[in-house]
């Protein structure tokens, strides 16, 4: 019998889940760099804007303790309802449940806070219930603690959770550089949330292809020596 976890990720196997991304959830995160978290968590988002992912964003108690999700992954998607709860646990909200079967896809890709509480009982529920495969992004998610983040890591693991990074997500969805449908975006977005490899897109194309820079800037002044 074939594993279905050594299937690629598509745009076509897969839909994604936020949960609680939202201010006061990462102000208790030390596992990652927070700028970084939502840097990652917003990248994710664009990711399966470009490739027509099916996305859930569901939140907790926002106007009582956690707030406003992030405006920069609302921006993303302004049109998408926000499935709110009083449970940590996404699975125990029948419009969570109803969501994901609606959106027909067995793979679930997983972005949340804190990946102690909410991804982990969410990911074995949701295993354990309907028998959903669990892909945890975890460079977008977060924990309380670092050891609060490995350890609920290496339990979903051991449960069956499949771990990924965000960038890794987006580049199986794109999968061949020939798919010029979705290759530009891609390529924005990698510039823009994707660091290292970004800059490096960034060189390559000015330094090597001589293509024009993507902002436009005031006139480069030539070096005047200063009297030694």
């Amino acid at each position: 019998m074939s594993n279905p976890k050594t299937e690629v990720l598509t745009p076509h196997n897969s839909q994604l889940i936020f949960i609680d991304q939202q201010p006061q959830m990462a102000f208790g995160v030390q596992s990652i760099d927070r700028q970084a978290l939502k840097n990652n968590t917003v990248g994710l988002a664009k990711a399966a804007k470009i490739f027509n992912v099916p996305t859930i964003i569901t939140t907790v108690e926002t106007e009582s303790f956690s707030g406003h999700t992030y405006p920069e992954l609302l921006a993303v998607f302004p049109d998408a309802p926000l499935l709110e709860r009083t449970s940590m646990n996404s699975w125990d909200d029948q419009k969570v449940r109803d969501a994901l079967k609606k959106n027909g896809r067995n793979k679930i890709i997983v972005s949340g806070l804190w990946t102690e509480v909410c991804n982990t009982t969410f990911a074995l529920s949701a295993m354990h219930d309907a028998g959903y495969e669990i892909y945890m992004v975890a460079d977008a998610s977060g924990g309380t603690s670092q050891a609060a983040h490995d350890y609920s890591m290496q339990r979903m693991i051991q449960a069956g959770v499949v771990p990924v990074t965000w960038q890794q997500v987006l580049l199986e969805w794109q999968r061949d550089w020939k798919n010029r449908d979705t290759y530009d975006a891609v390529m924005e977005l990698v510039k823009e949330h994707s660091g290292a490899y970004g800059m490096g897109v960034d060189y390559a194309y000015t330094m090597v292809h001589k293509a024009p820079e993507r902002v436009q800037h005031g006139p480069t002044l030539a070096p005047v020596a200063a009297p030694i």
